[in-house]
This record gives C-alpha cells, sequence and structure tokens, in this order.
C-alpha cells in the first residue's frame, strides 16, 4: 500500500474512532510501527492529527470534508449559520444547484425554502433534510456510500451530463497555493465532477480552514468564483488571497 493511501486510511480509521494506537494501525495496515509512527509524524505536520502516547488522535475534528456516521457536527455553528445565510443570497427560484457533502452545505440546506428548485446532492443528511420539501426537485447521482457522502465514477459520470448553475463546495482545507484540498481520494472525482459542471462555483468554509493543507486538492482556486466565509477571518488574511485574484465574501 502506497503512502498517500496509508495516509487515507488511517485518517478514515481517525475520523470514525477519534483515537488509534500505532499496534492497531500497524495491524490493520500490515506495515510496521516504524512506517505508522513516520505516517503519523507527516500527517502532524500538516496539522491532520496530534500525536500522543501510543497513537494519535485527530487534531480538528471538525474540519474535514464529510461527517462522522453517528451525526453531524455542530462546531463552529455561529459561523457556518452565517456561511449558509451568505450563500442563500446567491440561490433563486428555478436554480439548478448542487450542494456538496458537509456541515456548512448542510447548514445551507435546513436553510432552503420550500421553493422550485433543482438540488443535485449525494450527502445523505441534506437528502434527508431536503427530501420533505416537495416542491424541491431533489437529485441524487448515487454511488457506494462513504461516511455521509455517495461517491464513486458513476456518482461523477452523471453530474458531468447535468446542466448546473451554482455548485457550493466544501473542503477540509484552503491555501492560495494548494487550493481546495481534502484527505480522502474517494471523493474527489465527485468535486471535481460538479467543478468542471457548475457555471459558477462557490467554495463555502469558516475562517478556521484558511492557510491549511489537507492531503488532496480537488480544485485550484482561480475555478472558484468566489469563497463564501463568516467575519472571522482576519483582514490582513482576506486581503492575501484578494491580491491574488480570489474574491471572498462574507457573511
Amino acid at each position: 500500500m502506497n503512502p498517500m493511501r496509508r495516509h487515507e486510511r488511517i485518517m478514515e480509521v481517525l475520523l470514525n474512532r477519534k483515537e488509534v494506537t500505532v499496534n492497531e494501525l500497524s495491524e490493520q495496515l500490515q506495515v510496521t510501527g516504524k512506517t505508522v509512527r513516520e505516517d503519523l509524524s507527516k500527517l502532524e505536520e500538516q496539522g491532520l492529527v496530534k500525536r500522543v502516547h501510543g497513537g494519535a488522535v485527530l487534531a480538528q475534528s471538525d474540519q474535514f470534508g464529510i461527517l462522522p456516521s453517528r451525526q453531524p457536527l455542530d462546531t463552529f455553528e455561529a459561523e457556518k449559520t452565517a456561511i449558509a445565510l451568505l450563500a442563500l443570497s446567491h440561490i433563486e427560484e428555478g436554480d439548478i444547484i448542487a450542494l456538496d457533502g458537509g456541515s456548512t452545505t448542510l447548514q445551507i440546506a435546513r436553510r432552503l425554502e420550500n421553493l422550485p428548485l433543482t438540488v443535485i446532492t449525494n450527502d445523505v443528511y441534506i437528502i434527508s433534510e431536503l427530501v420533505h420539501k416537495d416542491q424541491i426537485r431533489l437529485v441524487v447521482p448515487g454511488g457506494a456510500r462513504v461516511r455521509n457522502m455517495l461517491a464513486g465514477p458513476e456518482a461523477a459520470a452523471y453530474v458531468r451530463q447535468l446542466n448546473i448553475q451554482k455548485a457550493f463546495l466544501s473542503a477540509t482545507a484552503i491555501h492560495i497555493k494548494h487550493g481546495l484540498t481534502i484527505y480522502t481520494g474517494e471523493l474527489i472525482e465527485f468535486k471535481q465532477a460538479l467543478v468542471e459542471t457548475a457555471r459558477q462555483v462557490y467554495a463555502v468554509a469558516d475562517h478556521h480552514k484558511f492557510g491549511q493543507v489537507a492531503l488532496r486538492t480537488f480544485a485550484s482556486l482561480d475555478q472558484v468564483d468566489a469563497i463564501l466565509t463568516d467575519n472571522g477571518l482576519a483582514a490582513e488574511v482576506a486581503g492575501q488571497y484578494r491580491q491574488a485574484g480570489i474574491s471572498i465574501e462574507f457573511g
């Protein structure tokens, strides 16, 4: 198993359990404890995990692009609510929109009025939120379940056939150089399909995610029309992104 895939597997385990030992990872990945410790060190350098005696824990359990299997996370709820309300200002009756998986996009779904809209999503929490709003046409591309998301090549292929006007994307981290990043490769193709297909692309992310980098990039910032964030983002940081030609809006 190559290092990138091991890192993804480690993060999968931690997202489920929040803490894991070197011995457990060594057994699951079928590599030596030395290799596991080296992997954990690299993940710690990226701010994804924190080393503890004999193992590791998640560094930022709420910062990932997919949610835990039990229930959505409510950390930074005020910030995510502000971003959701800002996103709603970009949505008009009759729009065809896509909501990527994530806790911020879930807040958008919760606040969507029951109006004639088409919503494309593969997030099972968002699906359950919208299924009772009978005026919203819900389109689910399908795929195999990865936590709260349905993913796979068939989902990405389906998305590429659609006329999406506006896509709202989540990310683990946002960086001027590395763009929008996540930790698991299983969701990349679906996210890239949304980016390539939508006429307008909005990244929705609270200010804690800025300047961070996860394992894999799924979009560069020049592919995004605007980043929607909360007013906790420092003016200096916002200025750096704007100087790089990136539009930032505050909720």
